[in-house]
């Protein structure tokens, strides 16, 4: 569920006269200026990366990819892809 300030709450009078010109009475979205990268908030991106060094570890030690599937409870086609793609970097 959103939360929504009130603008008088956070934006001088000023502001808010010079928006009201525009859309008055209307509820409006105002989006950050800079976005952040996928999961970097949360941490889950730092986990991610971590989880798929530790499958092309096991790989490269001599796990297979069927075994990895169900160890870390993907498909063996995106245990494929995660292998491959660290593969070309």
């Amino acid at each position: 569920m959103k939360k929504y300030v009130n603008a008088k709450e956070v934006l001088p009078e000023s502001l808010i006269k010079e928006i009201q010109k525009y859309v008055k009475g209307k509820h409006i979205y105002i989006p950050q200026t800079e976005r952040q990268n996928w999961g970097s908030s949360t941490g889950i991106r730092d986990e991610m990366e971590q989880r798929n060094e530790e499958i092309t570890r096991r790989y490269y030690g001599g796990l297979s990819i069927a075994k990895l599937a169900v160890i870390f409870n993907l498909s063996e086609e995106r245990i494929r892809g995660i292998i491959y793609e660290r593969q070309s970097d």
